[in-house]
């Protein structure tokens, strides 16, 4: 599952592994994603703030308590783009996410599938249960690319079910959205 909005994901800047918290909405979207969850035994995340922040407040009205962190559910590392705009990448890297460039200084599509992937394995092994992994989008992206499946954009609070199988064998499942971005939207109050 992909975390709440962030502070960065509202300025719309990559974030990588840069550690920016959440918006308001974004614990909104967490808190308002509970109603859709069911069957959840475990609840882990990425180190990333974002990711802890929504893990504690998905699990605690289930009656868990989030079973820790993994850094190996970070977000790619993005190096030099970290901080940036889509258009300000385009502008200095024209053409880079057209031809989806590995991020200069950043982590390599290949390292990110590795570690992604060794996650779910250990996550499945070592829990055996229904788990819930906090992650983030380019994670969950770089996983469903190597079940075969062809990844969109994904919201906060989007993610996909993935069953590990006894032998390791991984299947994609369906996507899910946990909230609509609609109901959960910040109402401001009106100047009197």
């Amino acid at each position: 599952m992909r975390h709440g909005q962030s502070v960065w994901n509202a300025a719309g800047r990559w974030q990588g592994w840069a550690d920016p918290p959440l918006t308001e909405l974004g614990r909104r979207q967490s808190r308002a994603a509970v109603a859709n969850l069911e069957g959840i035994d475990v609840v882990v995340s990425s180190d990333l703030r974002r990711a802890v922040e929504t893990a504690a407040l998905l699990a605690e009205p289930l009656g868990l308590v989030p079973e820790g962190t993994d850094a190996r559910l970070r977000e790619r590392d993005v190096g030099e783009w970290t901080g940036l705009t889509r258009a300000e990448i385009l502008r200095r890297w024209p053409g880079a996410l057209d031809r989806q460039w590995d991020p200069p200084g950043g982590e390599r599509a290949t390292a990110l599938r590795r570690r992604v992937v060794a996650v779910v394995e250990h996550l499945a092994r070592a829990h055996r249960a229904t788990t819930l992994a906090v992650t983030h989008g380019g994670a969950i992206r770089c996983l469903e690319r190597h079940l075969g499946v062809e990844p969109e954009p994904l919201p906060n609070l989007g993610g996909v079910w993935v069953d590990v199988g006894d032998d390791g064998t991984m299947t994609a499942g369906p996507r899910v959205v946990l909230v609509d971005q609609a109901d959960v939207a910040v109402t401001v109050p009106r100047q009197l």
